[in-house]
């Protein structure tokens, strides 16, 4: 399947992954797809233009959308292009870790390997599965390491004939690779984000953190991808509390985290919903409204009835105020009559007018603070709801306008320097960040079941421990997706010593190789401490543990293998083209170098399992899917959801063809397709298994892959 995907690749346009949507979203506007005899597709209709704007004109909406601005930059269609392309690269089991008891049976997954390719590689198996998606790309402040990565693997001619460029626009391509540009940033960007979209549910929500440098360039890029419908708010962090030696002026003290919806009805959702928070840090407010002059509220220790006090009003020049008199207090409230003042932005002459129209005034007692819920049922907030800002007063923990507690980075770096017993990490963001965000979505128990959040840029895996830790305290079964490039803390010199890299002193003396191993063992202390923390009190089915895979490419050797075999003869093929005999003793080459130790780890993971774990994402199936194991006649195959059946290992014969039609045409199992490694099957096992499932009443489809 790498030999299908890295030619499928080159084919790939900068339309590839628009038409793919549209495909899914408006099939009615491709032509038929040509199929073959045997059913298979020999080429997908095409995109039918002249239908699609004749549809556009009956709408009186083309004008608007071909006269409509966009976002350009240096390498964007090459980005289009990434977002349509295959993974080329294989998935790992780390078997010794996932096989421990507390990860054995864990719903939670980390990726090690490139993000990119990682989202590429959970298309098939996630499309539309994702709550939750929280990111902490790089910023490109200049000194946070980013680069764009991209060697660009074409050769130039190659890129020109992709994208139709001279040779000024080719140059001009190139110049972002290994540069920290914003067109570089874009470039990098574009593509992760159009792949996470596809893996948002349609209910699902993505907040990105971002700083001042990329924040104006990221908000377009959102809206392009998302839709600026779907745009929802922008939340500011106030991250830090002291300024430093820094003067003021010159100093940002604020993150700006973007939340977008795959769909625009998400957006009234969640906007009820910080509503609904708005209201709580308000939860001993009285209400006043125009119902005869009064209204009920109910407190925990019972009610108390006010109303608006001889519908007078005083006035100073600096502040605003809303009289109120008790008429009656009961339930061991005090019953003498008081006067209360609210401060208000409303003038005198407003709030009257409001007032008799019916309009609710939510009052916080406490900080002289009105809000108002009109007649029609529109909110109006004082301040801005999304802001989380810093109070002096509470001792250095930020508080949400919503009554909610959220750190600062400096007090993220102290937890994670005490829980993992070094400051391996600049920046982290604190875990009570991140709950907020979730926990915007578990409003009545809502959220809180069968939950996905993913976070392609894990960095400390603070997104895990947040997870984590809300399942602990409220009995959710939330789980994670992480996903962590595998970042060396060392240089390696000529002479193979391994000196540590710049900012990674710290982390290489203590023996982390690299930052996904720092990652993963942050996730192993979170759970270790939630878990004694909670004691008897830990919910029965809290997950502290995890599943982890590499997402690796192969070797060019082995790739040099897949280029050189004949798929329809079976044959490899010499440096001119001359056909070479092809030996059983060939088989284990193309399987070996697929397990652990063929790709450069101790994991314990033979071939057959990375190629399985491989196949199953492919084929839409979910790694905690591996399905049970089928013994046919001593060979040992994949029977997957009752759908299934993959033959990856090598050693297939006629007895295994002979069991395998007996149980098929006994319906001992239902089988509707069969996968198989064809590097591991010789031609005549494969040809006379074709011919024994032919003879079968039953319909089995046979898919051979190389």
């Amino acid at each position: 399947m790498l030999k299908d995907n890295r030619n499928y690749n080159a084919q790939v346009t900068s339309n590839t992954a628009l038409l793919k949507t549209l495909r899914d979203k408006l099939p009615e506007f491709f032509m038929a797809d040509k199929i073959d005899e045997d059913g298979s597709i020999i080429s997908q209709g095409t995109f039918d233009f002249e239908k699609f704007k004749k549809a556009l004109a009956e709408n009186s909406i083309q004008t608007e959308l071909t006269s409509g601005y966009q976002l350009n930059f240096i390498g964007k269609d090459y980005a289009k292009k990434q977002a349509g392309e295959a993974p080329t690269t294989v998935v790992l089991p780390d078997k010794v870790h996932n096989e421990q008891k507390e990860n054995k049976n864990s719903k939670n997954l980390f990726f090690t390997g490139d993000n990119l390719e990682v989202l590429r590689h959970l298309q098939a198996s996630y499309e539309n599965s994702i709550d939750v998606i929280y990111i902490d790309p790089p910023y490109n402040t200049g000194s946070d390491g980013f680069v764009y990565p991209d060697k660009f693997e074409y050769s130039d001619d190659k890129l020109q004939a992709m994208f139709g460029m001279n040779d000024e626009e080719l140059e001009r391509l190139k110049s972002i690779q290994g540069k920290a540009t914003h067109s570089a940033w874009l470039t990098f960007m574009y593509p992760r984000l159009w792949l996470a979209k596809r893996l948002l549910k349609e209910t699902g929500v993505i907040f990105v953190s971002i700083d001042d440098n990329e924040q104006a360039n990221l908000k377009l890029l959102m809206d392009e991808i998302f839709g600026e419908g779907q745009f929802i708010t922008k939340f500011i962090w106030e991250k830090t509390q002291h300024f430093g030696r820094q003067k003021i002026n010159y100093y940002s003290n604020a993150d700006y985290i973007f939340a977008y919806s795959k769909q625009s009805v998400i957006n009234d959702k969640l906007n009820e919903i910080l509503v609904e928070y708005q209201k709580e840090e308000f939860e001993d407010a009285p209400l006043y409204n125009n119902s005869n002059n009064e209204n009920i509220l109910e407190f925990p220790s019972g009610s108390v009835q006010f109303k608006i006090a001889d519908g007078e009003y005083t006035h100073s020049t600096d502040e605003k105020y809303l009289l109120v008199d008790t008429v009656s207090v009961e339930n061991g409230w005090n019953k003498n009559k008081f006067r209360m003042q609210f401060k208000s932005r409303w003038s005198n002459q407003t709030i009257q007018e409001e007032v008799q129209k019916g309009t609710t005034f939510l009052v916080k007692s406490e900080k002289f603070a009105v809000r108002a819920i009109y007649a029609e049922g529109k909110q109006a907030l004082e301040s801005p709801r999304q802001i989380i800002f810093t109070q002096q007063s509470m001792q250095n923990a930020t508080k949400s306008r919503f009554g909610q507690r959220i750190d600062t980075s400096e007090n993220a770096t102290n937890y994670l320097n005490n829980l993992i017993g070094g400051e391996f990490f600049s920046y982290p963001k604190p875990v009570s960040l991140i709950k907020y965000f979730i926990s915007l979505l578990i409003k009545d128990g809502v959220y809180k079941d069968d939950i996905t959040i993913l976070d392609f840029f894990a960095g400390s895996a603070t997104t895990a421990e947040a997870v984590m830790q809300l399942n602990a305290e409220d009995g959710g079964n939330r789980q994670f997706i992480m996903v962590q490039l595998p970042e060396p803390t060392f240089t390696q010199n000529s002479d193979g010593t391994k000196v540590a890299r710049k900012g990674s002193e710290s982390a290489f003396k203590a023996g982390y190789q690299s930052i996904d191993e720092i990652s993963r063992d942050r996730i192993k202390r979170a759970s270790k401490k939630i878990q004694e923390e909670k004691g008897a009190e830990l919910p029965e089915r809290f997950d502290g543990g995890f599943k982890h895979y590499r997402v690796l490419e192969p070797t060019q050797a082995t790739l040099n293998d897949l280029d050189s075999f004949d798929i329809e003869s079976g044959d490899f093929l010499d440096n001119n083209g001359n056909s070479l005999l092809f030996k059983e003793s060939d088989f284990d080459d193309m399987i070996s170098p697929f397990s652990s130790k063929g790709l450069g780890f101790e994991d314990g993971a033979a071939g057959e399992e990375t190629i399985l774990s491989t196949w199953l994402l492919a084929d839409g199936y979910s790694l905690l899917s591996s399905g049970e194991k089928l013994d046919l006649a001593g060979y040992e195959a994949s029977y997957v959801n009752s759908e299934r059946l993959y033959l990856i290992a090598e050693g297939w014969s006629s007895e295994q063809t002979k069991e395998l039609v007996n149980i098929i045409g006994k319906n001992e199992k239902v089988i509707p397709t069969i996968v198989l490694y064809g590097y591991s099957f010789e031609m005549e096992s494969m040809r006379e298994l074709e011919l024994a499932l032919d003879q079968l009443d039953t319909k089995v489809n046979l898919v051979k892959r190389y």
